[in-house]
């Protein structure tokens, strides 16, 4: 399994000629999410040499779909399948003792400097400061022992604390719990997982499903994980970094601004605050960084997403074949949607169904079975052609959308669906794209002789 563990995987993208190595000496202000950015979903990025730190970061390990899809062993038609049949049944994790957990190769339990320890980047402008945009947050509810893995921004707050945005989901839901009960919740943050597991994290499940058993599920088998040493989590046990700490009770302290999805910035406001008890990490480990508004941030919101939207819409429009929330839309905003139609209506419903699955979907596009929802020539070419705003236009005003989108107020705008596929009564010859037989089958390199040149008697 080529993303067996992270290591695993980095040694398979330098075997592909994916990983692009960075020997210079490069800052962590701003100068490697720069270089990073630079190389999106072109290569991954390791940094040999930062600045006053022994330790390497890596960035965009998987920036593309078919990144995403190879870890997955699959191809990107495949990733929406194979992603929600392991959603339906998750596999229990391995608890593994420390001799068997290399995350636990090195214990460090007091005297705790996060940025002494590790080299977490700046990535924007007016970041308020140095933030963890990849680590696996994990919490255990307490009465069923079951786990939620979610990523949040991890600002540096102090020494060893840090500030945390928990939005209203399942963290948060247990911490409240906690703190109306006096109690901090404890936590871990694992940094440096094989992108399986990363992927699963961003599953959209209900409530009380441990999305380290999805990963399991992913992988084919059971994923290996240790107890922590302060705290009762169980983290990947062949992680790179493993925070353990609390979030305490009736803390709040000033959190960003910071850069997100929307390629905007997240606001300053006073946020819950996680206190560092241990940090446990393997020999010679390696720090892995996200940058925000880049592909991989993008994908690894996007995909489970997708999951979660073709279920929803299959509940109404069972010709639904694909999903894709695309890139351009910051797999948040936009989804295209690829049906067989079977009768006048559907792509409408399909619109609604889209809308009813999250409040962040902003734009929604559907498309006939044929076209390629991947390619965005393709998705616009269906606008420009199939596509009349009298008949074929769903608006929607005053609904809920994202916060995050600048052009809302205070989250509230309007939505718009785009009905682009063919009438099913049209005639025939109407809406027939154009063919050149034997198109597929042609071979450029049997025809081209890419050392001739045109006679001296023609260019005269």
């Amino acid at each position: 399994m080529r993303a067996k563990t992270f290591r695993t995987w980095l040694q398979h993208l330098q075997s592909e000629g994916r990983l692009a190595v960075i020997n210079r000496n490069v800052s962590l202000q701003y100068e490697i999410a720069a270089v990073s950015k630079k190389l999106d979903g072109k290569k991954a990025t390791y940094f040999t040499n930062v600045e006053d730190y022994s330790i390497p970061v890596v960035s965009g390990i998987c920036s593309s779909r078919e990144d995403f899809a190879e870890a997955l062993e699959t191809d990107q038609y495949g990733i929406i399948h194979k992603f929600n049949e392991a959603v339906a049944s998750p596999t229990p994790c391995r608890l593994v003792n420390d001799a068997e957990a290399p995350v636990k190769e090195n214990i460090i339990l007091g005297d705790i400097d996060l940025m002494k320890l590790l080299p977490i980047p700046v990535h924007h402008e007016k970041d308020s400061g140095n933030y963890i945009t990849a680590g696996l947050f994990i919490v255990r509810d307490p009465e069923t022992r079951k786990q939620n893995v979610a990523i949040h921004r991890l600002q540096v707050s102090g020494k060893d604390k840090l500030g945390v945005l928990l939005l209203p989901r399942h963290t948060f839901h247990l911490f409240k719990e906690a703190e109306e009960a006096g109690r901090a919740l404890e936590c871990a943050i694992a940094i440096g997982v094989d992108p399986v597991t990363l992927l699963a994290s961003q599953a959209s499940t209900p409530y009380g499903v441990d999305e380290l058993e999805i990963a399991g599920s992913l992988r084919g088998e059971p994923l290996e994980v240790v107890r922590c040493e302060t705290v009762d989590i169980d983290v990947p046990a062949s992680a790179e970094i493993v925070l353990e700490g609390r979030i305490l009770p009736h803390v709040r302290e000033p959190e960003g601004p910071f850069g997100e999805f929307p390629k905007y910035y997240g606001p300053r406001s006073n946020k819950e605050v996680v206190q560092i008890s241990a940090v446990t990490h393997r020999n010679n480990p390696i720090f892995y960084t996200i940058v925000p508004a880049c592909y991989e941030h993008f994908l690894l919101g996007g995909i489970p997403r997708e999951a979660s939207l073709f279920q929803s819409i299959r509940q109404t429009v069972p010709g639904v074949k694909a999903v894709h929330m695309s890139p351009g839309g910051t797999c948040r905003y936009h989804a295209i949607v690829s049906i067989k139609k079977r009768t006048q209506g559907e792509a409408k419903n399909a619109i609604i169904a889209a809308f009813a699955n999250s409040f962040d979907i902003k734009h929604v596009i559907v498309v006939d079975e044929e076209i390629d929802i991947f390619n965005m020539e393709e998705v616009e070419w269906v606008i420009a052609t199939r596509f009349q705003a009298q008949k074929d236009l769903v608006l929607i005003h005053e609904s809920q959308g994202s916060k995050l989108d600048p052009s809302t107020e205070d989250g509230v705008g309007s939505k718009m669906g785009l009905d682009c596929t063919v009438p099913l009564n049209s005639e025939p010859m109407r809406y027939l794209p154009v063919y050149i037989p034997g198109y597929n089958e042609v071979k450029t390199e049997d025809y081209v002789d890419f050392k001739a040149s045109i006679k001296a008697e023609h260019l005269e």
